[in-house]
């Protein structure tokens, strides 16, 4: 599974990336954060006047001045969290659920004095890379006997989740700067590193992670309070989630949440004595930002593990065969043609309607399963190809850009047990690079799911038409 079982990363993406957030900021520090003006990102204009730029906007007829001062900080959280069963199933097997995270962060604060089209458009976000090391010693995992696992049979220790070390590109975009306090939201994306998996012989019941790596997601709602000019306390609700988004099995996926507290080592800042000026004026930020309707062509080639093969070994394998809750699954290939007509309106954000073609190459494994199960009409009506319409959307934050889309399939046949754990509709969230001595083509990496299961991982290469 992906973040909630996947499809609720999507939701809550385009839930925190879709709407605008201003910020604003009120009297009483000398930090950035709280200037004790108003400036609206948009009205900002910027010229070289030498060792320091001077930058004008619009706030009635006042005048700031201030220093650009340092971009870079540091911050270190911890988080005593829990675990937490999603469904009714998983809520059998789950039983420890206490976990400790320790992260530190190295940060690049942008500022106003940058000139940075982007960072102005999202209030001037504060970009990080760092780790997090997760001590999950309090988890313990057991199945114990029930009639739900068929043939699997009870063992006689616990399982365990094991350490879990993460390591991540993370932003955080603050919507509130009030005098010393700031409110922000926080994404972090990365991989995830686990000391301890699924194996069949001393971690059988660990169905949250089956594989060594594993997709980091993380988010978090914080709030900060500037003690000193250097230093601030911070507080607040933190979620993360690892799975390997179906490229092996099990895949149920680790999600947990908890309150999080730390510390934030604020960039240098120096007094409102010369340096930028900020005043009002009647230009807006230097921008070649041109609307554009464009056509996005890309092609996918990823593949997947199969949940069908995950069911049938764990619970309707005889205890005595080789395959019996076995670790080891069979990788299948998959394909994509993606494409969209699309409308980039303002610089961060482009919607638009595509098709999607889907290829897999399991479908010879998925007739062999339904003819296995007796249903030989449900196996001739197999067909390896789907086909989806979809409403698609795209964050873009210079070169790098996240990809989403929620789509209904308007032709799809994958099997009786297909109809059973998966959805008519479809969802899809990907992180893209784009080369502009390419002509704009990207390279990027998305996950395929539907609604509660990822469906498929894969590697994508793209190239964007401009029509108008």
């Amino acid at each position: 599974m992906f973040f909630m079982r996947n499809g609720h990363l999507i939701i809550s993406l385009m839930m925190l990336l879709w709407p605008a957030c201003g910020w604003a900021a009120a009297e009483g520090s000398d930090t950035l954060a709280a200037t004790g003006e108003r400036v609206e990102a948009a009205a900002l204009r910027a010229t070289d006047t030498g060792a320091l730029p001077t930058v004008t906007g619009v706030r009635g007829n006042d005048t700031l001045t201030v220093r650009p001062g340092s971009h870079w900080g540091a911050a270190f959280r911890m988080m005593p969290g829990r675990v937490i069963p999603l469904d009714s199933y998983s809520s059998q097997w789950i039983h420890g659920k206490r976990t400790f995270t320790l992260g530190a962060e190295l940060n690049y604060n942008t500022l106003p004095s940058d000139s940075d089209a982007y960072a102005a458009a999202f209030g001037y976000p504060t970009l990080s890379v760092g780790a997090a090391y997760d001590f999950n010693h309090g988890v313990t995992l057991h199945r114990y006997p029930s009639p739900s696992w068929g043939k699997a049979q009870e063992v006689d220790y616990m399982s365990g989740l094991g350490n879990a070390l993460s390591v991540y590109f993370s932003v955080s975009r603050p919507f509130v700067r009030a005098g010393r306090l700031q409110l922000a939201y926080v994404l972090r994306l990365g991989l995830g590193f686990y000391t301890y998996y699924y194996n069949n012989r001393d971690n059988i019941d660990n169905e949250l992670i089956g594989s060594p790596i594993n997709i980091y997601f993380g988010a978090a709602l914080t709030a900060s309070w500037q003690l000193t000019p250097r230093w601030a306390l911070m507080g607040g609700v933190e979620y993360r989630h690892h799975s390997n988004g179906a490229l092996a099995r099990p895949n149920k996926g680790e999600n947990a949440v908890g309150p999080v507290v730390g510390v934030v080592w604020l960039p240098e800042r120096e007094p409102h004595s010369g340096g930028h000026t900020v005043k009002n004026g009647s230009g807006g930020l230097h921008d070649d930002f041109r609307k554009t309707w464009f056509v996005d062509l890309g092609v996918g080639v990823g593949g997947k593990t199969l949940l069908e093969d995950w069911q049938i070994t764990q619970f309707r394998t005889d205890p005595g065969d080789p395959d019996y809750r076995t670790e080891h699954f069979h990788f299948h290939p998959a394909y994509s043609l993606q494409t969209a007509f699309m409308y980039r309106y303002i610089r961060k954000w482009a919607t638009g309607i595509g098709a999607d073609l889907f290829y897999g190459s399991y479908y010879k494994r998925i007739r062999e399963i339904e003819t296995a199960n007796g249903h030989a009409d449900d196996a001739r009506r197999v067909s390896p190809w789907s086909v989806g319409i979809a409403l698609k959307h795209e964050v873009y934050y210079h070169r790098f850009s996240v990809a989403m889309s929620v789509g209904a399939y308007l032709y799809r046949n994958m099997g009786s047990s297909a109809k059973e754990i998966e959805k008519p509709y479809y969802e899809r969230i990907g992180l893209r690079y784009s080369f502009a001595s390419l002509g704009g083509m990207y390279l990027g990496a998305s996950v395929n799911a539907h609604l509660t299961k990822a469906d498929f991982a894969e590697l994508v290469v793209g190239f964007p038409i401009r029509v108008y």
